[in-house]
This record gives C-alpha cells, structure tokens and sequence, in this order.
C-alpha cells in the first residue's frame, strides 16, 4: 500500500470534516433529539394523567349518578308512603262523614217515627171521640172523654 499525498490530503480533510461536524453539528443535533425526547416524555405523562384524571372523572359520575338513583328512589318511595296517608286519611274522613250522616238519617228517621206516631195516636182519639160520641150521644162530657183518650194515646 502506498501512502502518498492524496491518501494524507483525505484523511486530513475527513478528520477536519469530523471535527467540523463534532463542533458545530452534533451538539444541536443532540440538543434537538434531547428536546424531541423531552416533549415526548412530557407527552406520554401529559397522556397518563389524562387518563387517570379520565378514569377518576368517571368513577366519580358514576358515584354521583349512583347516589342520584338512590335519592331518587328515597323519593319515590316517599312520595308513595305519603300517598298512602292521604289515601288513608281520605278513607278514614270519608268513612266519619258517612258515619255521622248515617247517625244524622236515622235521628231524623226516628223523629219521623216519633211524630207519626203522635199523629195517629191523635188521629186514633179523634177517631175514639168520634166514635164513642156517636154510641155515647151525650152520656160523657168531651173534656173528660178527651182526658181518657189521651191517656189511652199516651198508652200507645
């Protein structure tokens, strides 16, 4: 192998050419790859927290959603208990009203009897005089026929 001036010419200009890329090339293009990696870094984390944040937000609208089913339910029931009372209390007033119309009806009924009764008791001794006036033509005096008679109505 021969060494001669082009061979120590080259090597010459690719080790300037290597000291030339080592100074001015290498660090910025090390300094870029470092940025490059660091953005990427921070992205991945960037992406990890957002799913963990993804995760807790979700978790947490499913417990809010949960405890809105539940208070929902709460409700329903509460409003169906209250239901119930109102159904309650409507049967138990209408059950009382009826009651006291029915204790009213049957007052009036009885007062109804009562004065038919007088009624025909008086009728009956109408009848009585009259009749007795008629077999008796003057024998008994009315005021002391009336007085029989009304104690024999009294006695009925």
């Amino acid at each position: 192998m021969e060494f001669n001036l082009s061979l120590i010419a080259q090597s010459f200009t690719f080790a300037i050419l290597i000291f030339v890329i080592v100074k001015f090339v290498w660090p910025p293009l090390l300094k870029a790859i470092e940025t490059r990696q660091k953005e990427i870094a921070d992205g991945l984390a960037a992406a990890q927290e957002g799913k963990s944040a993804l995760e807790n937000a979700s978790k947490k609208s499913e417990e809010t959603l949960n405890e809105a089913k539940q208070k929902a339910s709460e409700i329903i029931s509460q409003a169906e208990k209250r239901a119930s009372e109102i159904v309650d209390e409507a049967k138990n007033t209408a059950k009382t009203e009826g009651d006291r119309i029915i204790e009213s009806a049957r007052s009036e009924i009885d007062q109804e009897v009562n004065r038919a009764k007088e009624g025909l008791r008086a009728q009956v001794s109408v009848l009585a005089v009259s009749g007795a006036e008629k077999i008796l033509r003057k024998e008994i005096d009315a005021k002391a026929h009336t007085a029989i008679l009304s104690k024999l109505a009294a006695e009925l």
